[in-house]
Formats: C-alpha cells, structure tokens, sequence
C-alpha cells in the first residue's frame, strides 16, 4: 500500500498534474475501489473467495507495475481503476474468509489482531516505500510493491490447499456454525 503515499510524486514530479491531478488519481483509485466493493457485494456466498484473493492480489501487482511505468496521465489514471478494483476486492475477500472461519467467541479478538496488523504495518510500509524511492526513485519503488504482491499472490495460491485443510479442520471443530451444519459450511467456505 505504500504506493498511496508517494501518489503526490507521481501526480507533481512525473505527471505534471500537481494538486488537482492528486485528487485526480486517487479519485480514480477510489473509482475502482467502489466497484470492487460493489463486485463482491453482489456474490452470494463465500464460495471461491480463497482464489479470489490471490487473483486479486497478482492483479494489484499487474496494475501497479503498469501504473508506475506510465508517463502519460490519464493512462496513469485509467490504471488507478483496476489497483483499488483489486486492492478494495483482495481485503474485502481477506476479511470475509476470516470472519467465516473464525469462532464466534474468538470474532472480535481475532478481527482486533487482524486490524492491529493491517493498520499497525501501514507505517512502517510508508516508510519502507518512502526510503526505497529516495534511493532507486518513486517507479521503481512502487513497482517493486507490485512485484512482491505478485510473489505473494504466488505463494498464497500455492499454500491453498494447506490452508483449505486448516479451514476445514477449524469449521469442523466448532461443530455447528450459527445454526447451520459445520459440514455445510466448510463446503461453503473451503472451496
């Protein structure tokens, strides 16, 4: 997430938009932010949210490179669409897989950690990303986060399975699952 806060080089120092082509690009990433919302508003159930997440996350990653690359505005622009679509759709999948998993006397507490990492890791990603762009300069640096997010897209789709067999094992131990069968909801969740 790093790229967020060296969106104001790119809209000065590489765009040429200054303030308003600030506001600009992160309307534009709120553009796509809101559709990803919306895309998983619309899904039924929980099925398929595991491989969802890593797409999502290598597709954040694609984007990304390609926005950091990009010398011409409004193509710049037009790719802040698919990095919020991505990102908003990658933690929203995130947060519903966990709190469909995750006991309900261990909800609040496992959602608090899960929060405190989120939030809690943020800075020290800004100041990471802020360090390496006053090294190797603001693309490199933002296309290097694309990269790790598609290393990471990799390893999680590869752990998949493991983490399936986790989940399952986890549903089946809280035996019913807020009235309905663990059995039916780990082939909800797992899947």
């Amino acid at each position: 997430m790093p790229y967020t806060v060296l969106m104001p080089i790119f809209a000065d120092r590489i765009l040429h938009g200054g303030a308003k082509g600030l506001g600009i690009l992160m309307g534009f990433t709120g553009i796509g932010a809101l559709l990803g919302a919306l895309t998983l508003a619309l899904r039924t159930g929980i099925r398929g949210l595991a491989r969802l997440t890593s797409i999502c996350c290598a597709g954040f990653g694609i984007s990304l490179i390609a926005f950091s690359f990009s010398k011409i505005f409004w193509l710049s622009a037009a790719l802040l669409i698919p990095v919020g679509f991505f990102i908003m759709l990658q933690m929203a999948c995130s947060n519903t897989l966990i709190q469909s998993m995750v006991p309900d006397a261990l909800r609040g507490r496992v959602m608090a950690v899960y929060s405190m990492m989120f939030m809690g890791m943020a800075p020290f990603g800004a100041l990471l990303g802020g360090a390496m762009a006053d090294r190797v300069g603001a693309p490199i640096a933002v296309a290097t986060g694309g990269v790790a997010s598609i290393v990471g897209a990799i390893w999680f789709a590869r752990q998949l399975p493991i983490f399936r067999g986790e989940a399952r094992q986890l549903i089946m131990a809280q035996g019913m699952v807020g009235g309905e069968p663990a059995e039916e909801m780990t082939a909800r969740v797992v899947q």
